[in-house]
């Protein structure tokens, strides 16, 4: 077999200057293990959270603050099975810059995976999601009772409103919120671009903003077929300071988010 390197191009198999290209059984191979393994790990998760579907009549009387652990405890298992099933991890960069006390977490939106992971990364998180989400079985009922903050997109200044009265709730009991300001999934190359809601509730909430980039979409991201082996990156940005203007807090954000995004890939 011919080196790429050796031939000044690029293989076809679009291998990178220098490396060997890989033959297509061996391909063919790689691609059907890693859609194999895929979907043993949604059947796995089905049968994982069926079991925490099974306890809900247990839970019907505990707190919030019981329900969230146990939703961590989910979490755990979901991420395992990511790690030993699909081969998927995650490394964290930059948890030196969390504030010490609860902030408005404003992160890029790739993959169902932050959706679930940030549950176990920021304990007792509040996380403002489309009111769609509670209709998902057994996810569904421990997103209404954690509780997080759900909103319908469609209703406008009630939904702003909304999320406003339940991030001032959360920060009152110490918990951080986290929003996703793209308002839906995006492509891992796309530009991070805010839409409305987020100026207005950093203006109302008077703390800290803390960036948070991923590139889930890598791994497990919308038009993928099926979750691939890696190792995600979340990178957590010097925070924001409370008290700027709307449009400087989201253009700051806007260019470090993006910068970051770049960096990782």
């Amino acid at each position: 077999m011919i080196a790429a390197g050796d031939r000044g191009d690029d293989t076809a198999y679009g291998s990178p200057k220098g490396r060997l290209a890989e033959p297509w059984p061996q391909m063919l191979r790689s691609e059907t293990m890693t859609a194999l393994r895929s979907r043993t790990f949604d059947v796995l998760l089905g049968g994982w959270t069926a079991l925490f579907g099974a306890i809900i009549p247990a839970l019907l009387w505990s707190d919030a603050r019981r329900l969230r652990h146990v939703s961590r405890l989910w979490v755990a298992g979901v991420m395992g099975l990511l790690r030993g099933v699909v081969g998927l991890d995650h490394v964290e960069i930059g948890s030196d810059n969390r504030p010490a006390g609860p902030c408005l977490i404003v992160c890029n939106h790739q993959s169902t995976w932050e959706t679930i992971a940030f549950i176990r990364l920021f304990p007792d998180v509040a996380i403002v999601a489309k009111e769609e989400l509670l209709k998902i079985p057994v996810f569904g009922w421990y997103l209404r009772h954690s509780p997080m903050i759900t909103i319908d997109r469609e209703s406008g200044t009630q939904a702003l409103r909304r999320m406003v009265e339940g991030a001032k709730a959360a920060l009152a009991e110490g918990r951080p919120v986290l929003l996703f300001p793209e308002g839906t999934r995006k492509d891992p190359d796309a530009p991070i671009d805010f839409k409305r809601g987020v100026e207005l509730l950093y203006g109302r909430l008077d703390v800290p903003v803390l960036p948070v980039v991923v590139n889930s979409g890598r791994f497990w991201g919308i038009g993928r077929p099926a979750k691939r082996p890696g190792t995600i990156t979340v990178s957590c940005l010097p925070p924001l300071p409370p008290g700027l203007k709307s449009g400087e807090m989201m253009e700051r954000a806007e260019r470090m988010m993006e910068e970051e995004r770049r960096r990782i890939g």
